[in-house]
Order: C-alpha cells, then structure tokens, then sequence
C-alpha cells in the first residue's frame, strides 16, 4: 500500500488522538498492558524496569553476535564474537529479507515481554489501529559502541548488519501486526539525532538509510512515524517522506516551525505532528492548558497558506514528551491523566473555532 493511500487513516482517528511514546516504569507485564491499551491508540509497552534486556538498545539489536549490556542498558559488541558469528548471522538475515519470512526476528520474550500479549489484545479487541516502535538505526549505531570504544556506525560491515537487523525487526513486527488485523502505527525512536552532522558524510547516509526504512515499512501498510526528543537538523527530518514526525513540544515546536518551506512540504504531503505536550521532566512547572494554549499560538503564527489551525490541529496526535521508564508508577500515571486533559484542551479549542471553519471531523 502506497504512503499517500496508508496516510488516509490518519484523517480516520479521533480528534486529537493519544498515544505514548514506548516506555512504562510498570513492572507487573498486565498492568503495563493496561495502562497503554487505554489511549486512542493502544501501544506495545516497553517495561525495562528490572529488565534492561527491554531498553531500546539491546531490545533493538537482541540477537546480534557479540552482544553485552549492563544494568542501564548501554550497549557493547565484542567484535571477537562478532567476527565469529558474523557468517552466519548475514546468511540468516538475507534469507528472511529475501524471502519476507521474518517471523524469528520478531521481538524475543527477553527483549519484549509485552509482544506477544499486545499482538493477542490487538486481534481480540479488533483495534483498528495499533502503534509499536523500535530504537532507529541512526541512534542505535551511535550509541552502541564496540569493546574498544568506537560507535559501531563507524565500523564497516557491523553497521550494515546492524541496519539490516533493524530493518528485519521493524518489518517483522508491522507483518505481525498486520497479521493481527490492524493498521500499524510504527515509530523509529531517534534521540540520538541530535547529533547529526550535516558536513559528516556517514550521518548523510544513514540519513538516506533511514529513508529507506520508512519506504520498506510504509510499503508493508504501515504509517511510520520518527521520534526525536532533542534539537536536530528539522528539515532533513520534515522531507524523509515520514506520515508522522514525533516532538517534544516545549523543546522542539518553534524550531520545527521555523523549517518553513520544508514543514510546508510535509503538510502538503498530507503528513501530521505528533505533539509530545506533556513534559516528562519532573522539575519542569507548567499548566495544562498553558501548554495547549502555547501549541495554538505557534502554530496559528507559523502555519503555510493553505493549511488552518482547525484542520492541523485536529489531526494532530498527542503523547507525552518522551518515553516514561524512568518515572514512578504513580508519576507515569499523572501524566497520562494530564494527557487526557490536554486533549480535552485542544479539543475545546478547535470546536470553539467558527464553523464554517472547522474540518468535519472535529467534532
């Protein structure tokens, strides 16, 4: 299914629709279930708490040769056992690419407790439509580092392999999802974008190696959103052909508006935000409806001719500013309620908004 025709069902949501980010700090696997199946757009939980096997690294990169992590989920490869494996590993991963039989490289128990449940709960419930998310391929190879220190996106062969493992997963779990019987709402979790470098040449690749992953997932029916809760180089972003670019508000709104010409093309292209609107910074002081009332202002100030406050905002997606992990339980629970209350917020908003104006949806 071609990006334009997937990207319809973003037009089918509920105004203002809200999902999360990926992490949850619960512990108990039917609790952190719980908490995410209740937002418009259900989630698969990432639960590192006493498993770091789940934080996004090493749930990213599970079964590579070599690997290690420790308790906070930083992320090493021996490149000996590396080099050991590395045959065969390649021979496997070409031959579930080659012929679309990616099941084993589905998310492990060990890596993702909560998959198989999410994937029961999504074809038994008929969810219209389901989000997942993976640690992209631009951060998991800055981040990772092999046993001598060097980030594995400069090591030639290793960096491939690690792409091409992200690609398998990702495309795995969309197949399953489809499987399921629903519309994947897939997110490639991208902090480490904040240091990408327009004049280094191997960010300028794995820029267009992320493209190309957005194309291979929207071409297996998925809508494929980025997330990245740091400052980056937005335009490079805003024209990666994404159907959903994820933000953190306070950090990262006006400089996305900013991009004028390329944030123009994104609307054109019938893409939408996912607005994170609800700081996950436990320091930070801030009303609800001061941070929806902030999102109007900007973007009334800085929307493209053509493109209203009233339709924008209407399909908007709303989430908190980043994943939730390393909150409390009762804390992830405030923020989600605040979630609930933003929408509220904005959806108030848009109705208030003259008629004549307003999208037939946002009702």
């Amino acid at each position: 299914m071609s990006a334009p025709n997937i990207r319809r069902a973003i037009q089918l949501l509920p105004t203002c629709a809200t999902t999360g980010i990926g992490s949850l700090p619960h512990t108990q696997l039917e609790m952190g279930l719980q908490a995410a199946l209740a937002l418009d757009i259900p989630f698969l939980p990432q639960l590192p708490m006493g498993r770091p096997s789940e934080f996004m690294i090493p749930q990213a990169l599970d079964g590579l040769p070599g690997l290690r992590w420790d308790d906070e989920g930083l992320c090493t490869v021996d490149l000996g056992a590396w080099g050991a494996g590395r045959a065969d590993f390649e021979a496997r991963l070409e031959a579930a690419l080659s012929s679309g039989g990616l099941e084993a490289f589905e998310p492990s128990a060990e890596g993702c407790r909560a998959w198989r449940p999410f994937l029961w709960e999504v074809e038994n419930r008929k969810l219209a439509i389901a989000k997942a998310q993976m640690a992209g391929p631009f951060t998991v190879r800055s981040v990772a580092r092999t046993s001598e220190g060097h980030a594995t996106l400069d090591v030639p062969g290793l960096d491939e392999a690690i792409f091409r493992l992200v690609l398998a997963r990702s495309l795995a779990m969309v197949k399953a999802l489809r499987r399921a019987g629903t519309t994947p709402l897939f997110f490639l979790d991208e902090p480490g974008l904040y240091a990408f470098e327009r004049a280094n040449p191997r960010h300028l690749l794995a820029m267009q190696e992320l493209r190309l992953l957005v194309v291979a997932l929207q071409r297996e029916g998925a809508l494929v959103g980025v997330h990245c809760c740091g400052n980056t180089h937005w335009a490079s972003l805003l024209d990666a052909g994404l159907d959903v670019l994820s933000l953190d508000v306070r950090l990262s709104l006006d400089a996305v508006l900013e991009e004028s010409g390329a944030f123009a093309r994104f609307l054109d292209s019938k893409a939408t935000l996912s607005l994170g609107i609800i700081p996950t910074d436990l320091a930070s002081t801030y009303a609800v409806e001061e941070l929806v009332d902030a999102v109007e202002v900007s973007l009334k100030a800085a929307l493209p001719p053509g493109h209203s406050f009233e339709r924008v905002g209407s399909q908007v997606l709303l989430t908190p500013a980043c994943g939730l992990a390393m909150r409390t339980v009762v804390d992830a629970e405030h923020i989600l309620e605040q979630l609930k209350g933003a929408q509220r917020r904005l959806r108030e908003t848009l109705v208030a908004e003259p008629a004549s104006l307003r999208p037939p949806y946002a009702s």
